[in-house]
């Protein structure tokens, strides 16, 4: 289904009934790639994954201001209103990791819970973030140059996405089509707007945010790790979860397991 929200058309998948649950992809993704978790969380949930701005089936804007965190937070809180979805878990993965992260601290009343596949609160220090906006400006320039296809073989090359090689080839074909899928200006536009040298560091704010936090990382993904050892310390009521033999992309190399912590986490919050 399509909603209009702040002048902009988003997609979501939304089924299930129960306690709302939102779903946030990462960089290249969609809905979509929540697939195979809609059926088994939607036993439990009412499930809501969106399409972000300029991926999917959602709105496209030409300005790269238009994609920013803060903007992209004032969304997803008009996307759950009109969809009567609040308050609402979260959970985001990666760039939709960093999104919910600061959607949960912007609008703390929204939430019920957050959890965070793969996610961070941004970079410390400007020149580590002024690094970054170089470094995604010139990937944003080479999408529009050479194409999604181009730039999706690279992205497929990197190490966070290794142990996705060993994946069924089903599996595999599936993300790769979904990635494809994608528009040019929409992926190069969501990597100026919600870079993460864009966005402000979230650190220093982690204390703030009192809701239940579940941090999931994969044993294989040694910098976000590291990274979620860190805000464990900051936040107030925050659980760790570390799959063994995965990596970056745990929704999408060990599902069955990641719908087990998932559910888990959240039935448990709801019988205490």
């Amino acid at each position: 289904m399509d909603v209009h929200v702040r002048g902009m058309r988003y997609h979501l998948d939304d089924r299930g009934a129960g306690h709302p649950l939102a779903l946030l992809h990462g960089f290249t993704g969609r809905a979509a790639s929540w697939s195979e978790h809609l059926g088994p969380l939607a036993r439990h949930f009412r499930v809501l994954a969106i399409d972000q701005l300029g991926h999917g089936d959602t709105s496209i804007p030409a300005d790269p201001a238009r994609y920013r965190i803060d903007e992209g937070a004032a969304d997803l809180i008009a996307v759950l209103q009109h969809a009567g979805a609040l308050p609402a878990a979260l959970l985001g993965y990666s760039m939709g990791g960093r999104l919910a992260l600061y959607a949960a601290l912007t609008y703390p009343n929204a939430f019920s819970a957050l959890i965070l596949e793969s996610a961070s609160p941004g970079l410390r220090g400007e020149a580590a973030q002024h690094e970054r906006l170089l470094k995604d400006a010139a990937l944003a320039s080479g999408i529009l140059e050479h194409g999604v296809r181009a730039f999706v073989d690279e992205w497929e090359q990197l190490s966070l996405f290794s142990t996705q090689r060993s994946m069924p080839a089903e599996r595999r074909a599936m993300q790769r089509a979904i990635r494809l899928a994608n528009d040019p200006l929409g992926l190069a536009n969501s990597l100026r707007g919600m870079s993460t040298g864009a966005q402000p560091s979230l650190w220093e704010r982690l204390p703030e945010l009192t809701i239940p936090v579940l941090l999931i990382t994969g044993s294989e993904d040694a910098r976000f790790n590291t990274i979620a050892d860190e805000m464990m310390t900051l936040f107030p009521n925050a659980q760790r979860v570390i799959v063994p033999g995965a990596s970056h992309t745990i929704h999408v190399e060990q599902p069955d397991r990641y719908d087990e912590i998932v559910t888990g986490f959240l039935l448990q919050l709801a019988a205490t």
